[in-house]
């Protein structure tokens, strides 16, 4: 299957059909890895990796996922690139685009991701940037349909902060129609013009109330209340206690709601132990993921 963008910047750029197939491609591909089968797809492809921010989930994931399926990845930081004296990232892009087959790249600014993407002749990935999480969006996604079995009728509650992972979710919920309550401090919601588009077709709830937003939540999403490119150390007392999952936020679910965090975590300030621990949890299944959701994206996006 293949998927009709040339890159994947924001998770907009796939139709719900797309999202369904490369997730029930990751689900198979997961199958089969746990049963000892792994097809070489992308036998001597190779993948450059760029990273702004350090990684452990998106690095690991992709250069295994590449490895398993018969190519190879180079991890460049930006020290290691020419970007560090001063080359431009369009001849960056133009240069790589001759010598690999896809480009993985973790930024700051979404706009490095987009000229990146403009002047690469090869498919580009945004592996994060300070806007959108488009690959955690994939496999949140995947880890939903397995616990679930399902899309419809669902409701998600977004706990926290409307950052670049939650920018993602909208739209993911907006393509498949799941329901999505964002609760955050004043100031701090989702990029206002991806709520817009995304009312089209889903049901988007913002609140300052994570009450609200948690009432009959089938899943409980959070994230960390301070990201890798915020520097104002006054920021955790806008979210902390009160926008923190808890066993009593938790109980304002569905009894089988459960709860995920794209990790990192900050253990005891956006989420207690005793959640990200307990029987709700399904974050290592939605890191895990990432490993297998990538795989069935590289397949789809590198031209065989």
């Amino acid at each position: 299957m293949k998927i009709k963008t040339k890159d994947l910047l924001t998770l907009g750029e796939l139709d719900k059909k797309e999202i369904v197939e490369l997730v029930e491609r990751g689900i198979k591909l997961k199958k089969d890895l746990k049963n000892g089968i792994n097809r070489p797809f992308l036998k001597n492809k190779s993948l450059a990796m760029i990273f702004q921010k350090p990684s452990t989930r998106t690095r690991v994931s992709f250069e295994t996922g590449i490895f398993q399926l018969g190519g190879y990845a180079l991890n460049l930081s930006v020290s290691d690139l020419q970007l560090s004296r001063g080359e431009t990232i369009q001849d960056t892009a133009r240069t790589l685009s001759r010598y690999v087959d896809a480009i993985m790249a973790r930024v700051y600014d979404h706009e490095t991701i987009e000229i990146l993407a403009q002047n690469s002749d090869v498919p580009v990935i945004n592996g994060l940037s300070d806007t959108f999480h488009p690959c955690q969006t994939l496999a949140d996604i995947m880890t939903i349909k397995e616990k679930k079995k399902k899309f419809s009728n669902l409701k998600i509650a977004w706990i926290g902060d409307g950052n670049n992972v939650c920018n993602s979710m909208i739209y993911g919920c907006s393509k498949l129609q799941m329901n999505i309550s964002i609760a955050t401090p004043k100031g701090h919601e989702p990029d206002s013009r991806v709520v817009k588009q995304s009312k089209k077709f889903s049901s988007i709830e913002l609140t300052n109330n994570p009450i609200t937003a948690s009432k009959d939540a089938d899943i409980i999403m959070t994230d960390t209340f301070v990201s890798i490119h915020h520097k104002n150390s006054k920021r955790l007392k806008k979210f902390f206690p009160r926008f923190q999952v808890n066993s009593s936020l938790m109980k304002n679910a569905k009894e089988n709601a459960i709860f995920m965090h794209c990790l990192p975590a900050k253990r005891e300030q956006e989420v207690t132990s005793d959640v990200i621990d307990g029987s709700q949890s399904v974050v290592w299944d939605q890191a895990e993921n990432r490993l297998h959701v990538q795989k069935a994206l590289l397949i789809s996006l590198i031209p065989l």
